[in-house]
């Protein structure tokens, strides 16, 4: 007679922290494999890796040639998204991005009107220097980077999920060019500064780049894992002294709070939104990082990527030589 083998069954906590473990292990074959391609700009890819798996999306600020296209079509592979490239030109309209509607004539003479899609429809689209395109083109991304549908001809059209912007900008030519407006940069989870490589990863990227072959990336997750992974971010637990650390740095980077020594030189500071992007993305670095809850060294690491497009200066603090990265340095520094 054989014997029948009962199953235990599996409680909540253990199937939780069972999906917590997988997730840190997708989350680290994901970060291995990104490294395989783009050398060095280890806090960039951090950066917009969180920005994705806190569910949000990224505005890349640096100058041509630092691959930020190539980090932008790695993740696509990387992650297991369909990714989309929209080149920015002035002459880009909003039917170019979000797609039209033809009229079709059917073999009975009858017509009707079809909607054609556009490349919007993707799970991850790439908005190449966003900030060459005109102000009624920009504005077609809002609706989707908030709500997630467009419409078109009054109609609603659903975006497939997940759906993510990262989007680039030169900061040096202006020339040209149509500044994002605040709301729409409210839209953006983080601004990721992309600087100039160091000599060691640049050297890698002499030698590696430059021979018969070149390292292509392969995928380390699928779309539903990285869905999976933005509903686990959502349930780590916090601190309260995350939590207070998040309301500290962001109420007193606006102008009337805090101390108005530093206060004094804000025009504008960061709304509600700010505060809930730090939140989120405080859990998505610890996950990133290996932990399930965030620390205040994750507050400290993201405040001003989070802060710095969400504030302005006032024209006496510009021309005294301060800057939006040192006001929030000052905030971060009184985090106990």
């Amino acid at each position: 007679m054989s014997a029948v083998t009962e199953q235990q069954p599996v409680s909540i906590e253990e199937a939780a922290v069972r999906q917590a473990e997988q997730a840190l292990e997708k989350v680290a074959a994901a970060r291995a494999a990104i490294g395989t391609v783009i050398f060095g700009q280890t806090q960039v890819v951090e950066e917009t890796l969180v920005t994705l798996i806190a569910g949000g999306h990224g505005l890349l600020v640096g100058v041509p040639g630092l691959a930020k296209t190539k980090l932008v079509e790695t993740l696509g592979t990387v992650l297991g998204l369909d990714a989309r490239r929209v080149q920015f030109t002035p002459d880009l309209m909003p039917a170019d991005i979000l797609g039209s509607e033809i009229m079709e004539e059917a073999a009975d003479g009858k017509r009707a009107f079809r909607f054609v899609r556009g490349p919007i429809f993707a799970q991850l689209l790439m908005a190449d220097e966003i900030n060459r395109a005109s102000p009624r083109t920009q504005s077609a991304l809002l609706q989707s980077m908030q709500e997630y549908h467009v419409t078109v001809a009054g109609e609603r059209h659903d975006l497939p999920r997940p759906f993510h912007v990262l989007a680039t900008q030169n900061p040096l030519e202006q020339e040209g060019t149509y500044p994002l407006p605040e709301a729409q940069l409210d839209r953006f989870l983080m601004q990721i500064d992309v600087s100039y490589p160091d000599r060691a990863a640049e050297r890698r990227i002499l030698i590696e780049t430059t021979g018969e072959s070149e390292a292509t990336p392969r995928a380390a997750m699928t779309a539903e894992d990285l869905m999976a992974t933005q509903r686990l971010v959502r349930r780590l637990p916090v601190g309260d002294r995350v939590v207070e650390a998040i309301l500290d740095v962001v109420r007193t980077a606006r102008p009337g709070e805090g101390d108005k020594e530093i206060t004094q030189h804000i025009a504008w500071g960061p709304g509600p939104r700010a505060a809930q992007a730090l939140m989120l993305a405080s859990r998505a670095r610890a996950l990133v990082g290996g932990r399930l809850a965030p620390s205040l060294d994750d507050i400290k690491a993201l405040a001003e990527p989070v802060l710095k497009h969400r504030m302005a200066l006032t024209f006496a603090a510009r021309a005294e030589g301060e800057t939006v990265a040192g006001v929030i340095q000052r905030l971060v520094e009184r985090i106990g």
